[in-house]
C-alpha cells in the first residue's frame, strides 16, 4: 500500500516519470526472475546440505 502512495506522490509531482516506472517495473522483474530461481536452488543446496551435516548427530541423539 505504501509503494502505491508513494507511486501515486510521484504521479502528482511527476507524471511522465511515474508512467516510465510503469512501464518498466514489469521488464526489471522479468529481467531478476532468474536471479531469484536461482536464489531459491542455491538457498535449497545449503539447506540440503546442512541436513546431511546434521544427520549423525541426530541419529546418535545429539540435541535438537
Amino acid at each position: 500500500m505504501a509503494s502505491f502512495l508513494l507511486w501515486l506522490l510521484l504521479l502528482i509531482v511527476c507524471w511522465p516519470l511515474a508512467l516510465l516506472a510503469l512501464v518498466i517495473y514489469p521488464i526489471v522483474w522479468l529481467l531478476l526472475l532468474p536471479f531469484r530461481l536461482l536464489g531459491i536452488a542455491v538457498d535449497g543446496v545449503f539447506s540440503l546440505l546442512g541436513a546431511v551435516l546434521r544427520l549423525p548427530a541426530r541419529v546418535l541423539g545429539g540435541p535438537k
